[in-house]
């Protein structure tokens, strides 16, 4: 008999490892220098040289990657250096504000600039967006939830990102929970039918089905579901699948979903807005970094 294949238990809310950032900031910096120097400073900064630099908001928003810009500093750092934090991640930045003070050799900041601000600029931009999801519901019991459609290499950041911003995160991989989509649908014969077979084979995982009818709906409630994805509902539908579930499955709604109508859609009653464009297609946060002599 083959032993039945185990999964991860379900991570719940948790931090990004210090090691899974340390990771992400060698990365960056081997990227940039592939194996060289920054030719254009070390040619232009003598080697000695000492300066303080401000990462300074170019725009309004939500601050999320503090840490990882330290890291990428820490990378190319072959000296001690001062780091002086004027905002917190989740913090709201106004533009112009400081929110971080670096000292250190010249030739060492000038070479973390870029990848440092890649990262607090991408994070920061995905805590901003999601912040903006996050009022927009902030009058009724919806909250707003990330997907698994993240940058490669990036997930555990930028869902760290969207937790700075007021949101919720959905599965952190394909193994702390189970989500039954059309796919798994057709394969399996049918919506009960694929949910009853990961209940069986991992019964302590927790399991989400998506339904695209409110006729699959019925069927996964009487099945036991107890997380329900309600995919392209309108409204109107939304409000149909509450009244059929009456609290016995918590539902999310997918597809559809704007800034505009989510308040509509959370006065439905649905639990969570489900939102992939808060890590696929979140802008930037304008940041720069300002370099000026040290004191």
């Amino acid at each position: 008999m083959r032993p039945r294949p185990r999964a991860r238990p379900a991570p719940g809310r948790r931090r990004t490892r210090p090691l899974e950032v340390e990771d992400i900031a060698n990365v960056a910096i081997q990227e940039d220098l592939d194996h060289g120097v920054d030719v254009t400073t070390v040619a232009t900064i003598s080697e000695d040289a000492v300066a303080t630099a401000d990462f300074t908001a170019r725009e309004a928003g939500v601050v999320a990657g503090l840490r990882v810009a330290e890291a990428v500093i820490s990378v190319v750092c072959t000296d001690e250096f001062e780091v002086e934090r004027h905002v917190d991640d989740g913090d709201r930045v106004e533009e112009g504000q400081k929110l971080l003070t670096v000292t250190t050799r010249t030739r060492d900041l000038l070479t973390a600039e870029r990848s440092a601000l890649n990262l607090l600029c991408r994070l920061s931009g995905i805590a901003t967006a999601t912040r903006a999801w996050a009022d927009a519901l902030a009058a009724t019991d919806t909250k707003v939830r990330d997907t698994r459609k993240t940058t490669p290499g990036l997930r555990s950041l930028e869902k760290f990102a969207v937790r700075c911003g007021g949101g919720v995160n959905h599965r952190m991989s394909l193994s702390d929970a189970a989500l039954v989509k059309d796919n798994h649908v057709m394969a399996a014969g049918g919506v009960a039918q694929a949910f009853r077979a990961v209940g069986e084979m991992f019964p302590d995982v927790p399991i989400e089905v998506e339904v695209d009818t409110l006729h699959q709906l019925r069927e996964v409630v009487d099945a036991g579901a107890d997380l329900i994805l309600l995919d392209n509902f309108t409204p109107t539908e939304c409000e149909e699948a509450v009244a059929i579930v009456n609290g016995r499955a918590l539902l999310e709604a997918s597809g559809r979903l704007t800034l505009g109508n989510a308040e509509a859609y959370a006065k439905t009653g649905v639990d969570f807005l489900a939102v992939g464009a808060l890590t696929h297609s979140s802008p930037i946060l304008d940041i720069g970094l300002d370099l000026r002599a040290a004191e």
